[in-house]
């Protein structure tokens, strides 16, 4: 019996190992990165285990829960062929923008922000805008796949690919700007790819420029320079949370010419005391002091751990997992594919470098998370799944190429 118990675990594991197909540099991409997930997430969650009375081991149990229900994710989204997500994308895009509206009038405020619903049951709150950029960059690339033959059209091809990122970015922007700026800038990117007109994505960065530029103007004209320090704001612009927006914007202009905001200047202690070769795991002092070490600024955390050797390599991980993508998408035969995997990589990326930039004091403070490095959660698994089904993408490239290599039998060899 005890033998058979063991041919049955060794043929369960080797049936998964056979099947697990795909980029197998980005699934150790995967893995070094869970990895240092859990020795980050393991040593900055003392100050909030203190605070809620909790362990650090019980974070590390439920970071040690979220991989594993991430790498599941990733796993069986792997499977399943890349191009049943382009009839899925019609769904979750349309069912993400009534999520988004509930969410700003009756989402779960946190942090100042409606940006989560809390899901009953379970009790963990999920951030709509996830799903929404995952659905978005999803149907955004069934779209510009059926529409090749007339993108350069402003009416026929340019308009219905520009309308769903407009409508996406501007129902996630009233409560969390950072992620629909970085959504829409990714966008603009697959959308430059996908052969749309430069005069028609000008325009478009000609019209977003307006705001922001007004964001900006209202940052300089309510500082008082001679002072250091904001004027009292108008009623009209202390609404939602326009007045957070131009507090972030001083913060960052006129960092020398005061004192800079608490988790700025945390994060550069932290940064300072890493040094090249850093403090050595678990021996972080930031992190006492630090607001968010855990998600936020799990970068500076590292760090100071790792130094800024140990930084530089997270750096070229992520780097390294884009390539990977643009080789996925170089392989496709498809179009759907291609730049399916080309958005869900930019979009992943970019977010880990404005992660590493705000941390690095290079970029205003937001509220992004570090890919699959920031303690767990809804953000934690939709990575995952985006993930998941890049691998699908490549996992359909490696089945196509050897569909396409003819088959040696040994009578060939021997001639």
């Amino acid at each position: 019996m005890q033998n058979e118990s063991i041919d049955i675990k060794q043929y369960s594991l080797g049936s998964i190992t056979s099947r697990t197909k795909g980029d197998k540099v980005i699934w150790a991409i995967v893995v070094l990165l869970t990895m240092m997930s859990l020795l980050a997430v393991y040593s900055s969650t003392g100050t909030l285990a203190y605070k809620l009375s909790k362990s650090t081991e019980s974070y590390l149990f439920k970071q040690i829960v979220f991989i594993a229900a991430g790498l599941a994710i990733i796993y069986f989204a792997h499977l399943v062929n890349y191009t049943i997500y382009s009839r899925v994308a019609q769904i979750l895009f349309i069912a993400s923008i009534p999520l988004l509206v509930y969410t700003l009038f009756f989402g779960t405020n946190l942090n100042d922000a409606n940006r989560w619903i809390r899901l009953p049951i379970i009790n963990l709150t999920f951030q709509t805008s996830d799903l929404a950029k995952l659905a978005l960059f999803m149907y955004l690339s069934r779209q510009l796949s059926k529409r090749q033959e007339n993108i350069k059209d402003f009416k026929k091809g340019f308009l219905p690919v520009i309308g769903p990122v407009l409508l996406i970015c501007g129902l996630i922007a009233p409560a969390n700007l950072s992620t629909a700026l970085l959504t829409g800038a990714t966008s603009l990117i697959l959308l430059f790819i996908g052969r749309a007109s430069i005069k028609h994505l000008l325009l478009v960065m000609l019209i977003a420029a307006i705001p922001l530029s007004m964001l900006i103007g209202f940052a300089k004209l309510y500082y008082n320079e001679a002072e250091g320090k904001s004027d009292p704001l108008p009623s009209i612009l202390t609404k939602g949370r326009v007045e957070t927006w131009i507090k972030r914007v001083q913060n960052f202009m006129y960092a020398d010419k005061q004192e800079v905001s608490y988790q700025v200047q945390q994060a550069k202690i932290a940064i300072a005391k890493g040094s090249w070769m850093g403090l050595g795991p678990g021996n972080s002092q930031a992190r006492n002091f630090l607001p968010h070490p855990y998600s936020d600024f799990v970068y500076a955390i590292i760090i100071e751990e790792y130094g800024l050797a140990g930084g530089a390599l997270i750096l070229l991980i992520y780097l390294l997992f884009l390539y990977r993508c643009i080789r996925i998408m170089k392989k496709c035969p498809y179009a759907f594919g291609a730049f399916l995997s080309l958005g869900l990589s930019f979009t992943l990326v970019i977010q880990a470098m404005a992660n590493m930039a705000v941390n690095v004091n290079l970029f205003p403070v937001t509220g992004v998370t570090l890919p699959l490095v920031s303690m767990g959660g809804s953000s934690f698994l939709f990575t995952c799944l985006a993930i998941g089904i890049i691998l699908s993408v490549a996992r359909n490239v490696e089945k196509a190429e050897g569909e396409a290599i003819p088959v040696t039998t040994k009578k060939d060899s021997e001639k």
